[in-house]
């Protein structure tokens, strides 16, 4: 969270599934997102995957630097190798979303 607004990308955990990033659609600055829908697409050198917003909202700001420097996912995924940032339509959203530790614990079951 940063000033009211949430910063979207994919966990440790995911990357490493995913393997070596080599392209990243991002989705279109200013469009609406819906809790669950397809917020992004990877493709990666076994396949091609939809990212999922956590949160309904509107794209405020996408990590353009992704485009030229897709591996930022693998690399640097808590930091530059963020996707987009969105205004949630519900602040409320946020109280649904897991910590870090509640996504270890699903992780690891």
């Amino acid at each position: 969270m940063e000033d009211g607004r949430v910063r979207v990308g994919i966990t440790d955990f995911a990357q490493d599934a995913l393997g070596d990033v080599v392209f990243v659609q991002l989705p279109e600055l200013g469009s609406s997102l819906e809790a669950g829908g397809a917020l992004a697409e990877v493709e990666s050198t076994p396949s091609v995957s939809d990212i999922y917003a956590p949160l309904s909202g509107t794209v405020v700001e996408v990590n353009s630097e992704l485009g030229d420097a897709p591996q930022r996912l693998n690399e640097d995924p808590y930091g530059e190798g963020w996707i987009c940032v969105i205004e949630p339509a519900d602040s409320a959203s946020l109280d649904a979303l897991l910590d870090a530790e509640g996504y270890r614990r699903l992780t690891e079951a």
